[in-house]
């Protein structure tokens, strides 16, 4: 028996990186998918690499940041699966700087992105859960919410989203639904790609950089931050509630 037999699980910003490698392990262990993306052609990529693996997969365009698309695409995920088990908040962007070169834009995009992207989909998708209660909510935050220089916006909108995940396991754990995160420490995606390219550094040098300041000696696959999502979903953890897991390959701190 597969983990996630009979789920339907909605990932967000799930076209690439750690979105996808989570979209591909809940298909791999049963679970019907539904993907939503800003990017058509990555969509479409995906879609390509789920056929070939004999999975079904559902998707489309929506911005996390407008209500209206978050609530349709909400409506047409459970119309097409025929109801909604797991909601992973992935959707993300940074525009890192130092404080004194931060622009207004710069601020506002991320925040609108993680906080409000998040409060949307998950008001959304509660409404489907609580009325079967049962329910799987798994918000991607980052060890950068302890604090990272040049990412003041990032590490602000981080922490949020755990303050926001310990609330919601709080208000919607009396329906069946657990609220958790998930801290991913430096995981090689696009994302840190362009960190390096913002340090004028190889990607490469960025690695064995930060290979040096991990306990395990290596930095991480977006495939490990997906088990740590597929422990989240799964009955195993039916007990585990409004808990954040680091996975950085050693303390968060």
């Amino acid at each position: 028996m597969k983990r996630l037999n009979g789920r339907s699980a909605f990932i967000t910003g799930g076209s690439r990186g750690i979105g996808k490698a989570i979209a591909k392990a809940f298909a791999s262990e049963g679970a019907k998918v539904c993907v939503a993306d800003l990017q058509q052609q990555a969509l479409l990529e995906l879609e390509q690499e789920f056929t070939q693996e004999g999975w079904d997969l559902f998707t489309f365009q929506m911005d996390v940041t407008d209500k209206h698309q978050v609530e349709q695409g909400f409506y047409k995920a459970v119309e097409e699966m025929g109801s909604l088990d797991i909601l992973v908040n992935n959707a993300g962007i940074t525009r890192d700087n130092l404080l004194f070169k931060m622009e207004d834009d710069d601020w506002d995009k991320v925040m609108d992105v993680h906080l409000k992207g998040t409060f949307y989909c998950s008001r959304a998708a509660q409404a489907y859960m609580v009325k079967q209660r049962f329910g799987r909510i798994i918000n991607i935050s980052s060890v950068s919410a302890l604090g990272n220089r040049g990412q003041a916006n990032y590490s602000t909108a981080k922490a949020g989203l755990q303050g926001l995940t310990k609330t919601l396991a709080i208000e919607l754990g009396p329906y069946g639904i657990t609220v958790n995160a998930i801290g991913p420490g430096f995981i090689e995606t696009a994302m840190t790609q362009a960190t390096a390219d913002r340090l004028g550094m190889s990607f490469e040098e960025l690695i064995a950089y930060k290979t040096k300041e991990i306990p395990v000696g290596r930095t991480g696959k977006p495939e490990d931050i997906a088990q740590a999502a597929l422990f989240f979903a799964d009955n195993a953890s039916s007990f585990v509630n409004g808990q954040v897991l680091y996975v950085t390959g050693g303390p968060a701190v």
